[in-house]
C-alpha cells in the first residue's frame, strides 16, 4: 500500500485548486466584495448567508456555526471522506499525478468512497447499454409510450436491467469490482443462504445523481405487472456510504444552475415528471427518491437556491389523489422552513406532469407552473373543499378548520391579507374571522412546542454538530475533528471569534494589518511582515495572532501559510484565524495589494512613532544629565528611526 502522500503534491494540487469552484458544486456562492465570496452555510441553518469563501487564499468560514478550513477539510466535512480521499479526488479532478512516500506509486482508484461511485458509474454504463438490446423492447416502449424518445433517454441516461440474477455482477467483476464493492454500493443484494445476485432485474433503471454529477445510486420501475419478480412497482437503491435517500433529489444534477440563476426550484413527484418538466422547458424540476420530501431535502434545496429572501420560489406539484394530498400537508408542515415564497401547481383532470405533457403539449406544464397559487391559499381552500359553505353548520366549521392554518403565518402582512381573503371564501365579518384567527394563534402558542411548523430560517443560531476551527494540518487533523472522531466526544472548547474584538481605532488597525497579512502575504512581503509582528498592540486577543505569525514568519510564502498560522496559535485561536482570513478587505479589487502593504505600513510606522517618542524622552534625560556619549547615541538613532520612517512612508 502507499505510503503518506508527498507534502508538496498536498500543496500543488490546493494551489492549482479553486476552492471557489468545488464549493460551488453545494452551495450557491454571490460575491461579497473583494476576494470574497459568500452563500448559506452548508453545516447549519441560516436564513442570512454567513458562509464566506476567499478563494485567493484557499479558505472558507462561516461566521455563525465557526466551521472553517481548506477545500480538502470542505470535502472531508461535506462527502464524509478521509483526508487522502479529499486529496486524491481532487488530484484527479485536475489530473495531476500524486507521488507516495516509501516508494509507493499511485494508484487510479482510490478510497471507499471513489470505488463506489467507479461501480455505479460502470453500472450506469452498462444499464445504458442494455438498452438498446432486442431484450429491452419493453423499456422501450414503455418510454416511447410516454413521449421520451432516444434522445431524451441519452440526456436522462435511462437504461435497462435485464431479467438476469447476474449479469451485472459478472460484468463489474470483469472489470475489477469485487463482490463486496458491489453489494456495499446496493448493485448487488444477499439472499438467506449468503449468496450474491442483481438488486436490479428486468427493470426500467434511472441513474440517481448527486449534486456534482457523480453517479451514487439508481431507480427502477417493474416493466409488467405480472413480472414473476414480486418486487415493489419501484425499487431504489437502499442506504450506503454515499447513497442517502433523505439527502438526495433526482435531477438536481441537471436543474441546480438553472435553480441559482432562477431563483426557482420545483417539486415534483416522480422521475418521469422530472423529464417531462425539463423537455417542456421546466428545466428546474427535482424529485425525492423514494421518499417524502422532508428537512434533509429542504437544506439541499436552500444552498442551491440561495435561500436568504422572499424572492425566491419554491413550487410543489401534487396528485389531487389522497396520496397527493398527504404529501401537500407534509410539504405545508416544513414551509416556514424556507425563506422563499411557496407554492402548489396541481394540474387539471388529476394528470401528473408527465401525463399533462403527453396529453396536452409542453406548453400545458409550462401553464401549470405559471398557474401555481401560494401555499397557504392551497391548503386554506382545501380545508373550506370539506365543509358545506352554504350552511351556517358548514361555515363555522370550516372557519374553525381554516383558522389555524392563517394563524400559523408568520408575515403580519400577509397574515392580515389571509384573514381578509378567509373572509371573503366564507362570506363572513373580516372581525368574526380575525377574532377567531388570534384564538387559534393562541391556542398554537400553548402547545408544547409553541404550534412551531418548523423554524423558519435564521430564527435562532442553532445548527448540526458542534462548531469547529479552521486549524486544520495537511493531515486532515483538525481542532473541531471529524465525524467518528473521539474529540467530538468532549466539550467544544472556547472559541475567540472575530465579533468579540473591540471596536477602537488602534483595535480596528492591528486587526485590518492582520487580515491583510494573512490574506496578501505576497503583497506585502516578508521584510514588511517582519516589522509588523516585531511591533507593540495594544490588543492582547491579537497579540496572540501576530505572534502566530511571527512564528511562522519563514513560511510565509507557503501556499498553506494560513493553516500554518493557524498552527502556531492556541486551539482556542484557530478559528480566529479562519475568519480573518475570509473576511472582506475594505478595498476594491484593483487596488487590494496597495491596501494591503497600507495598513501594514500604518502599523509599522505607528511603532516607529511610539519607538522615537521613548528616544525622545531618553535624549532629554541624557542630556539634562550631562550623558554626552549617551546622547550622541541616542540621537545616532532618533535618525536612524527616522530616516526608517521616511522609507517606508515615502515621505
Amino acid at each position: 500500500m502507499p505510503g503518506l502522500i508527498r507534502q508538496s503534491d498536498i500543496d500543488e494540487v490546493r494551489a492549482r485548486t479553486n476552492i471557489a469552484d468545488i464549493i460551488g458544486e453545494y452551495v450557491t456562492l454571490k460575491s461579497a466584495g473583494v476576494g470574497s465570496m459568500k452563500g448559506l452555510c452548508p453545516f447549519h441553518d441560516e436564513r442570512s448567508p454567513s458562509f464566506h469563501v476567499r478563494p485567493q487564499v484557499g479558505f472558507y468560514h462561516c461566521f455563525g456555526c465557526g466551521e472553517g478550513g481548506n477545500v480538502y477539510t470542505f470535502l472531508q466535512r461535506m462527502d464524509h471522506v478521509s483526508f487522502r480521499e479529499a486529496v486524491e479526488r481532487l488530484a484527479g479532478r485536475i489530473g495531476f499525478e500524486l507521488h507516495y512516500e516509501d516508494g509507493g506509486e499511485a494508484k487510479s482508484d482510490y478510497g471507499s468512497r471513489a470505488r463506489l461511485i467507479a461501480a455505479n458509474t460502470a453500472a450506469e454504463t452498462f444499464f445504458r447499454e442494455q438498452l438498446a438490446t432486442p431484450e429491452a423492447q419493453l423499456a422501450r416502449d414503455f418510454l416511447g409510450g410516454r413521449g421520451f424518445d432516444e434522445a431524451a433517454a441519452d440526456h436522462f441516461a435511462v437504461g435497462f436491467a435485464p431479467k438476469s440474477f447476474d449479469a451485472l455482477g459478472s460484468a463489474l467483476k470483469a472489470q475489477g469490482f469485487s463482490q463486496e464493492e458491489l453489494i456495499t454500493a446496493g448493485l448487488l443484494s444477499t439472499n438467506d443462504r449468503g449468496n450474491a445476485y442483481d438488486r436490479f432485474r428486468g427493470r426500467l433503471i434511472w441513474p440517481i445523481r448527486d449534486v456534482t454529477g457523480a453517479t451514487i445510486g439508481f431507480g427502477a420501475r417493474k416493466l409488467l405487472p405480472d413480472d414473476q419478480d414480486k418486487g415493489p412497482k419501484y425499487l431504489n437503491t437502499p442506504e450506503t456510504p454515499i447513497y442517502h435517500k433523505s439527502q438526495v433529489l433526482y435531477g438536481l444534477d441537471l436543474a441546480r444552475r438553472d435553480i441559482a440563476r432562477g431563483k426557482q426550484v420545483v417539486v415534483v413527484e416522480g422521475y418521469t415528471d422530472v423529464m417531462a418538466c425539463h423537455l417542456a422547458g421546466v428545466t428546474t424540476a427535482v424529485a425525492t427518491c423514494g421518499t417524502s420530501f422532508g428537512v434533509d431535502h429542504i437544506k439541499v434545496v436552500r444552498r442551491v437556491l440561495g435561500d436568504t429572501d422572499t424572492t425566491g420560489e419554491v413550487i410543489f406539484t401534487f396528485d389531487p389523489d389522497e396520496a397527493g394530498q398527504k404529501a401537500a400537508t407534509r410539504a405545508f408542515a416544513e414551509e416556514q422552513r424556507f425563506a422563499a415564497q411557496t407554492f402548489v401547481a396541481v394540474a387539471p383532470a388529476g394528470l401528473d406532469p408527465c401525463d399533462l405533457r403527453l396529453n396536452r403539449g409542453d406548453g400545458a406544464v409550462r401553464q401549470l407552473i405559471d398557474d401555481r397559487k401560494p401555499m397557504f391559499e392551497f391548503m386554506v381552500r382545501r380545508q373550506l373543499a370539506a365543509h358545506d359553505l352554504e350552511t351556517v353548520e358548514g361555515r363555522v366549521a370550516a372557519l374553525r378548520s381554516a383558522a389555524p392554518v392563517v394563524a400559523g403565518i408568520r408575515d403580519r402582512a400577509l397574515n392580515a391579507g389571509y384573514v381578509r381573503n378567509l373572509a371573503g371564501w366564507l362570506g363572513m365579518d373580516p372581525n368574526e374571522v380575525g377574532r377567531a384567527v388570534n384564538a387559534a394563534r393562541a391556542r398554537l402558542a400553548n402547545t408544547p412546542d409553541g404550534g412551531d411548523r418548523g423554524e423558519r430560517p435564521g430564527d435562532r443560531r442553532g445548527h448540526d454538530g458542534p462548531a469547529a476551527g479552521a486549524g486544520y494540518d495537511d493531515r486532515g487533523a483538525g481542532t473541531g475533528g471529524m465525524p467518528g472522531d473521539p474529540s467530538l466526544a468532549t466539550p467544544p472548547e472556547i472559541r475567540v471569534d472575530l465579533t468579540m474584538l473591540p471596536t477602537d481605532v488602534g483595535s480596528r488597525l492591528e486587526r485590518d494589518a492582520l487580515m491583510a497579512i494573512l490574506q496578501r502575504p505576497g503583497a506585502i512581503g516578508a521584510e514588511l511582515i517582519g516589522e509588523a509582528v516585531r511591533s507593540r498592540f495594544s490588543n492582547e486577543t491579537l497579540s496572540v495572532v501576530r505572534d502566530g505569525i511571527g512564528a511562522a514568519l519563514d513560511r510565509v510564502e507557503d501556499p498553506a501559510w494560513m493553516t500554518i498560522v493557524a498552527g502556531e496559535v492556541p486551539s482556542m485561536y484557530a478559528s480566529l484565524v479562519s475568519q480573518m482570513g475570509v473576511a472582506p478587505l475594505p478595498a476594491r479589487s484593483t487596488q487590494v495589494d496597495a491596501y494591503a502593504q497600507r495598513v501594514v505600513v500604518n502599523v509599522v510606522e505607528r511603532e516607529l512613532v511610539r519607538r522615537k517618542a521613548d528616544l525622545q524622552g531618553s535624549l532629554m534625560r541624557a542630556q539634562s544629565s550631562g550623558d554626552g556619549v549617551r546622547a550622541a547615541e541616542l540621537s545616532r538613532e532618533l535618525l536612524a528611526i527616522e530616516t526608517q520612517r521616511r522609507r517606508l512612508t515615502g515621505e
